[in-house]
């Protein structure tokens, strides 16, 4: 017999509050009727600057089943917090789960770009990915590298062994689900992979906090100049040199310059 739920959850505090976190968003996206293009991913919306899609994509899921699918694997994966011994644990869950979301996000549209850009498939500028799958097939894939001896379960009967489990997953949800985005999840086992053997690596409280802190300045700024999200408390307006965005916080009349690239020629992926 297996440990009551409240004892498991203890366990996995993190993949707990995701989980949560994750039913939160999807129960309110069901309350206000959001369609998934309205928090999705696709190139045409990163080019136009709604980079904070990057975060709401990831968290976001429409139908249940999806919702269902990516949850119950997670909470398997949660594992991962309880191997503290092996250099994994609580802080590594927490701290490569935002390099997963981040970086898969990126790369997610990397492939896009050169899909488009190079090969003219047009089609990719406005494939939408939503949903938490990238950042589960990351961690499968890092759990397949750092304790192949692991078992994937899936909806409490089915069980996979973790060493094959991101790519026979990959494959399954690729059949079985056709709208399933092959190159989100690809994007989740490119960036486990590089995690696991080490090639991203250096994450700690001070790292994550600071990469943490910089989604926050981005995700609000993204939100307010796409007009997505009107921040009252937040103007943005031009100077002289179009280069340098003037920031102004309404109410104590101070400003802030802040240097930026200039816009033209800027490739976003």
């Amino acid at each position: 017999m297996g440990k009551p739920l409240f004892y498991e959850i203890l366990e996995k505090p993190a993949t707990s509050s995701i989980i949560g976190i994750c039913s939160a968003i999807w129960f309110y996206i069901q309350k206000k009727n959001i369609g998934y293009s309205h928090v999705g991913l696709s190139y045409e919306t990163a080019i136009e600057g709604h980079h904070w899609r990057i975060i709401t994509s990831a968290f976001s899921h429409i139908s249940v089943l999806h919702l269902v699918f990516n949850m119950s694997a997670l909470w398997s994966l949660g594992v991962v917090e309880q191997l503290g011994h092996i250099g994994l644990g609580v802080a590594y869950y927490l701290q490569y789960t935002l390099v997963l979301v981040v970086f898969s996000g990126l790369l997610v549209l990397g492939m896009y770009h050169i899909l488009i850009q190079r090969f003219k498939v047009d089609y990719f500028r406005r494939v939408t990915a939503v949903g938490y799958s990238c950042v589960v097939f990351g961690w499968m894939t890092i759990l397949s590298v750092k304790q192949p001896s692991s078992k994937l379960d899936l909806f409490g009967f089915l069980s996979l062994p973790i060493s094959f489990a991101p790519f026979e997953s990959l494959i399954f949800t690729s059949i079985i689900v056709p709208q399933a985005s092959f190159l989100g999840h690809l994007s989740g086992i490119i960036v486990g992979y590089a995690t696991a053997w080490g090639l991203i690596h250096g994450m700690n409280n001070f790292w994550a906090i600071s990469m943490l802190g910089w989604i926050v300045v981005i995700f609000v700024f993204s939100l307010k100049q796409s007009g997505a999200y009107n921040f009252n408390f937040l103007d943005i307006e031009s100077v002289a040199d179009p280069s340098f965005p003037s920031v102004r916080f309404l109410g104590n009349g101070r400003t802030l310059q802040m240097s930026a690239l200039p816009l033209e020629g800027v490739e976003v992926v």
